[in-house]
């Protein structure tokens, strides 16, 4: 036991440099004043937080308690607080109030007989009897309180002995735990409206050690209250399939093995000892096994999308295993030894190096299979950007309430016609949304929709409003094409398209027109497989050139030249088969372009060799962004993202971009790999049987502003990543949004991170990026309706009817 609770005070208090400790993610505070003349008790936050975080001293710790606003509730508060309010209106002590964890306290828990946990401490500013009253949401899980509860506790212990809890006893706990007095109820006890939970700090423990918090919660409850007990069926481990014969071992380990339940969101111990095997099959496949005492526990091929997690804190391998059917689920096998973990570690990278790369991993250099093995660790990143102190970007608050969509109009359609045929979401149209260009220049979105274009206009209250149907897209010579890839240009007047039948060409629309009024051969022998602006910000100018990849080269078009496009001595071929996919440019023109092998090559202008060459990870990369300065570049793999720090730092290049100087050969940069997590990933399949594919990655754009959030999306999921978050190294630094349908394309609106553009099959939205919420068990099962109304707000998508095409101009 005692073992166990060293490991859970491990989790809790985790990383020093990370502020917060323990968070319970909802509930109510009140201030109970027996003896005042004011009244019983006041709810002083409807809605709260209650945190335990670090202070900038050694053995101090604060009991933080946030107020949450609902949308709009903020604004029209400091609008009541008019002038007499100033600045000062909102924030401060009536946003949050903070208490030092000190004996003196005299913190104290109960529980009520509906489940809700209270927390309970003097108020050191009021009168004899005065309270602070902290009630947990119903919703909020008892492991969760219980381990808030034991924290305090040892943040207590601190203060008083000046010195680490690790040591301290039960008794020595037990011993600052308040029980002379009962905590009197406050009132009122009506509870907000019951939102999703959010997964915060204490779950994680419970997800590593289940066990050990749900025999604690229950030692503590018994003689107060029953534990609400769990109805679900708890998760089974499926049947494992059969071993194939081996060609040979690359790693073997004794370990436990853990199984995720989807009921109770925790890893769930299945057996203490198994042996678990990485074997050679064949034909560059590789086989994960695991065995007990008494049964084969699972068998699986080892390929991308089992999402390998390395926890080297909890000595812990996390992963995904699918089933014929599609089914997942998320396991974790806990090794005895670190050696165990490094062991196995090497054997899972290197049969996914070898079955990506077709080649033996002893046969790559030393630099590129530690370059492999490092990009798969939870590293840190270093020199994160400066940021002013501020508060919690919107995505930091709580997940708000959206009203039901079915009592409200639905968004606006593609056409005016109110008829039956608009609820028909069926292809009758002969196709689905498939791609999305957001305007720069002009506040416009255009949709591509079989050899149609929509578009739709950015209204002022960040909605959108369709404008029209440019219907019937064809050649100048008259023949209709479906556009495979487009790009907005000069000034968002023109389109760019292209038609996949003539992969030498490209066609240049006026959007004025709504025509196709030039078609450019690049060259006769080369053809255009990408296509990217210029210069990051391009699009915003007359600019004319462009860049164009093919599999084996990279090179500028100038539509202003007679014949073909191709600049000739702007031109850099390669003899080997690079399979170039995408590409992206900075402010300055910078170029970074990726291949279908994973490799990243860093230009600062076209026509010589790439400054620097980043090793391949395996995997082919579909997308690539950079950040307007060219610190940040960012490439999509269908399972994951990398998020590389172009930035050198130290030796003779310290402070250079690796577009501009080389990298050392020692000293390639390392890419944070940005995945989700495998139980997410086991939960987004459960629900939804689609296997994880990301759609391009995109920073948000703004001349003026930095890249702040990163969008992208799989399935129905849209997912947003934190720029903060990631460089500050937390855990889960994404927020989710499902809808019914599979998203199609995405992108932020331009200039600001706040509203992204979501097409889907049949809709396309514009929503708040506040919307989103941290991916917990009701957020990833719960559709959102798209055109639901926020309270207060406007309708928000356009949907394509049967008979929507209007052939009007743009």
């Amino acid at each position: 036991m005692s073992w166990l609770l060293k490991n859970i005070n491990k989790l809790v208090f985790g990383d020093t440099s990370k502020e917060s400790i323990v968070d319970i993610s909802q509930g109510q505070l009140y201030l109970v004043r027996p003896r005042s003349v004011k009244g019983y008790s006041e709810l002083i936050f409807k809605d709260a937080a209650a945190t335990i975080r670090r202070t900038g001293q050694e053995f101090q710790y604060q009991l933080v308690i946030q107020r949450a606003y609902e949308e709009g509730e903020e604004d029209l508060l400091a609008e009541e607080a008019g002038e007499d309010g100033g600045i000062d209106g909102l924030g401060g002590d009536k946003d949050e109030k903070t208490f030092l964890l000190d004996e003196g306290l005299q913190f104290r828990t109960d529980v009520r007989s509906t489940g809700e946990k209270i927390f309970a401490w003097r108020d050191l500013s009021g009168d004899v009897d005065d309270l602070w009253e902290f009630v947990s949401d119903a919703s909020v899980k008892p492991e969760t309180a219980l381990l808030f509860e034991r924290v305090a506790l040892q943040c207590q212990y601190e203060r008083k002995y000046r010195k680490s809890h690790d040591n301290a006893t039960e008794e020595d706990l037990e011993a600052l735990s308040y029980f002379e007095e009962p905590i009197p109820q406050a009132s009122p006890v009506t509870s907000p409206t019951i939102r999703s939970p959010i997964v915060t700090s204490a779950p994680d423990a419970a997800n590593f050690f289940p066990n050990t918090t749900k025999a604690n919660m229950a030692k503590k409850a018994a003689g107060k209250a029953p534990v609400p007990q769990a109805t679900e069926i708890p998760t089974a481990a499926p049947p494992s399939a059969a071993q194939p014969d081996s060609l040979g071992t690359l790693a073997e380990a004794d370990a436990e093995l853990h199984l995720f339940d989807f009921p109770t969101g925790t890893f769930v111990l299945q057996d203490p000892k198994i042996h678990a095997t990485v074997t050679e099959i064949g034909n560059w496949e590789y086989w994960l096994h695991v065995v007990g005492e008494e049964r084969e526990w699972l068998g699986q091929p080892i390929f991308e999308d089992i999402n390998p997690v390395f926890n080297y804190e909890y000595k812990s391998f996390i992963f995904n295993h699918y089933l014929d059917d599609g089914s997942a689920y998320s396991w974790l096998i806990r090794f005895k030894e670190q050696e165990d973990l490094e062991h196995f570690q090497t054997g899972i990278m290197q049969a996914q190096w070898e079955r990506s790369n077709k080649t033996k991993w002893g046969k790559a250099k030393d630099i590129e299979r530690e370059y492999v093995m490092e990009a798969f660790q939870d590293l840190a990143m270093e020199d994160a950007p400066e940021e002013e102190e501020e508060e919690e970007e919107e995505e930091e608050e709580e997940e708000e309430d959206y009203e039901d969509a079915d009592d409200y109009q639905r968004s606006e359609r593609y056409d005016d016609d109110e008829s039956e045929d608009d609820v028909d979401v069926d292809e009758q149209d002969g196709g689905v949304n498939s791609q999305l260009a957001v305007g720069y220049k002009h506040d416009r979105s255009f949709v591509v929709r079989g050899n149609k274009i929509g578009v739709f206009k950015h209204t002022d209250d960040n909605q959108l409003q369709f404008s029209t149907t440019i219907s019937n897209v064809k050649t100048p010579g008259g023949k209709a094409f479906n556009p495979s890839k487009v790009m907005l240009h000069a000034e968002d007047a023109n389109m760019i398209l292209q038609n996949s039948d003539n992969p030498n060409a490209l066609y240049r629309m006026d959007l004025e027109t709504g025509k196709v009024v030039d078609e450019w051969n690049v060259h006769d022998d080369i053809p255009v497989k990408v296509f990217a602006p210029e210069k990051k910000f391009a699009q915003m100018s007359g600019e004319q050139t462009f860049l164009g990849l093919s599999g084996n080269a990279l090179y500028r078009i100038d539509p202003r030249l007679s014949g073909n496009k191709l600049v000739d001595d702007q031109l850099k071929q390669y003899v080997t088969k690079n399979a170039f996919s995408a590409a992206a440019t900075t402010e300055k023109g910078q170029i970074a372009v990726a291949s279908e092998k994973g490799d990243i090559r860093l230009f600062d202008r076209l026509g010589i060799n790439a400054k620097t060459l980043i090793p391949a990870l395996g995997d082919p990369i579909i997308g690539m962004d950079v950040s307007a300065d060219g610190r940040w570049v960012l490439a999509t793999t269908r399972t994951y993202l990398l998020l590389i720090d172009a930035l050198q730092k130290g030796g003779k290049n310290d402070g250079k971009l690796g577009f501009d100087k080389a990298f050392a050969k020692d000293d390639k940069p390392i890419p944070k790999r940005l995945a989700l997590t495998p139980s997410h990933v086991a939960q987004f399949q459960h629900e939804t049987k689609v296997p994880i594919s990301f759609t391009p990655a995109r920073f948000n754009m703004s001349p003026d502003d930095k890249e702040t959030t990163i969008i992208t999306a799989t399935g129905p999921f849209i997912v947003t990543w934190s720029m903060k978050k990631i460089l500050a190294n937390r855990k889960d630094p994404y927020n989710i949004k499902r809808y019914a349908e599979e998203v199609k394309a995405d992108n932020f609106k331009f200039g600001s991170d706040k509203n992204l553009i979501v097409a889907l099959p049949n809709e396309v939205d514009m929503v708040a990026k506040r919307a989103l919420q941290r991916p917990t068990r009701d957020s990833i099962a719960t559709p959102s309706r798209v055109g639901a109304v926020r309270r207060g707000g406007a309708r928000g998508s356009s949907y394509l009817g049967r008979n929507d095409i209007v052939n009007s101009p743009y």
